[in-house]
């Protein structure tokens, strides 16, 4: 009976661009599923920890700056990979986008990009999979307002929080009670500001409230 097999780590990374969820991922450049996008990971050596290891992937071989990072679920299906066992332990990583467009480093050597959670292209090994239930990790998350905190830290407008809500809940919600209940929950706070960029009556501008005890929004 064979014992050894190797272990790999997968992130998802989840931002928030102009009301839109997207997820981070990556060109495949080799076969197999050449020209495929995947989860960025690494495999595991036997010199580091599962959090060593996907630490050093989104700091030093993606480029970005420290963020949120939670241990998420495991892969072990004998077929996931079809050249050796490797089990797959994921994360899932938020990050917010001005710290993202602000800190982020270039990387020559990879080709990442960003895609909307409702258009994801096609991929390689399991991972449609794995994002699948990744998205449905946060779709649940998602009324936990410390999680909000964490992709909306400051000068967002309730129309763009709003369509978060409707595109991970995947429901139309009334402007109107939406407003309103979100104001009345003492969970946001005016800035004071105003967004002047867009057409239109500029629209107010919110940060959550630090002095609100975390809870579910909805």
């Amino acid at each position: 009976m064979n014992y050894e097999q190797l272990v790999e780590t997968l992130i998802g990374i989840f931002t928030v661009d102009k009301g839109v969820v997207k997820i981070l991922l990556m060109h495949k450049k080799d076969e197999p599923y050449k020209g495929y996008w995947i989860l960025p990971g690494e495999l595991l050596n036997d010199k580091e920890t599962l959090e060593d290891n996907i630490t050093d992937v989104v700091c030093d071989k993606l480029g970005l700056p420290t963020m949120y990072i939670e241990q998420f679920h495991s892969f072990s299906n004998l077929n996931r990979n079809h050249e050796k066992r490797v089990i797959a332990t994921t994360f899932i990583g938020l990050i917010n986008n001005i710290t993202l467009i602000l800190r982020k480093q270039e990387r020559e050597n990879l080709e990442l990009a960003w895609f909307d959670i409702n258009s994801i292209p096609k991929m390689g090994y399991d991972h449609d999979k794995i994002v699948e239930k990744l998205i449905n990790y946060l779709k649940k998350r998602i009324i936990d307002s410390n999680i909000l905190k964490i992709l909306f830290p400051s000068d967002f407008t309730i129309p763009e929080l709003q369509k978060v809500y409707e595109q991970l809940l995947d429901i139309q919600i009334d402007r109107r009670n939406f407003r309103k209940r979100i104001l009345n929950s003492g969970y946001i706070v005016s800035t004071g500001d105003v967004n002047e960029g867009n057409m239109g009556r500029p629209a107010k501008l919110y940060r959550f409230n630090d002095n609100k005890e975390e809870g579910n929004i909805f």
